[in-house]
């Protein structure tokens, strides 16, 4: 199997929305945003592509875990939340961070691809 199936299949997280429009939990709509991956499916697989996606994610887990570091040891140093607390909010953005950096810089590869530029 290609890779990018695996990154196609990210797009299934999207059916999470769907928790938001049959319940009171309007925070589950953010999930729809996953459903720009199915994209994954029907691109013509090549190394650069995979090479993106790899760089993307990378970044994307780095991020992750420096905000979710960042977080922890700052509302724990801060004293705002008792130590479960500031965990399960260094999780919480710590996800965020690595969607946000993974969508941005999957997006930016993409244009830069289409525009024809060459430079890393």
């Amino acid at each position: 199997m290609k890779k990018q199936y695996l990154y196609g299949s990210l797009g299934f997280l999207s059916l999470l929305g769907l928790v938001g429009v049959f319940t009171q939990a309007r925070s589950f709509l953010a999930f729809f945003a996953f459903a720009v991956d199915f994209q994954y499916f029907f691109l013509r697989s090549d190394e650069m592509l995979e090479a993106q996606l790899a760089r993307s994610a990378a970044r994307a887990f780095a991020a992750g875990m420096l905000v979710m570091a960042a977080t922890v040891l700052g509302t724990l140093a801060l004293g705002r939340l008792d130590p479960k607390r500031a965990l399960l909010a260094g999780c919480a953005a710590g996800w965020a961070a690595s969607v946000a950096v993974y969508a941005l810089t999957a997006a930016w590869y993409g244009f830069r691809e289409n525009w024809g530029m060459e430079r890393d």
